[in-house]
């Protein structure tokens, strides 16, 4: 599936270096810090970024995703696409070449 704005399932991303991505403990969550504030981030968002290391294109996310959660990757993809759209729209991940 190809978005038609900013990326397809060959485009891979990497956490914004004003964004420090972690788990949190004390949250029981994953977190996105930056100098503003913070993000909480449910569980399945934790995994998708978890997985925008820069070396794992969109396809590769969506099969791995397909296996953690023993879902079809046709379910998994529209979902992780448009969550990646709106993670790059707020800025938080950027494409990597």
């Amino acid at each position: 599936m190809a978005d038609s704005n900013n990326h397809n399932s060959r485009s891979r991303f990497r956490i914004a270096p004003v964004f420090m991505f972690r788990w949190e403990e004390s949250q029981q969550a994953h977190v996105l810090m930056y100098p503003e504030g913070i993000v909480k981030l449910n569980n399945t968002a934790g995994e998708i970024l978890t997985r925008c290391n820069g070396a794992n294109t969109v396809d590769d996310i969506v099969h791995q995703l397909s296996e953690l959660f023993s879902e079809q990757p046709e379910f998994i993809e529209p979902r992780v696409h448009q969550f990646l759209e709106v993670c790059h729209g707020k800025g938080w991940i950027q494409s990597q070449s």
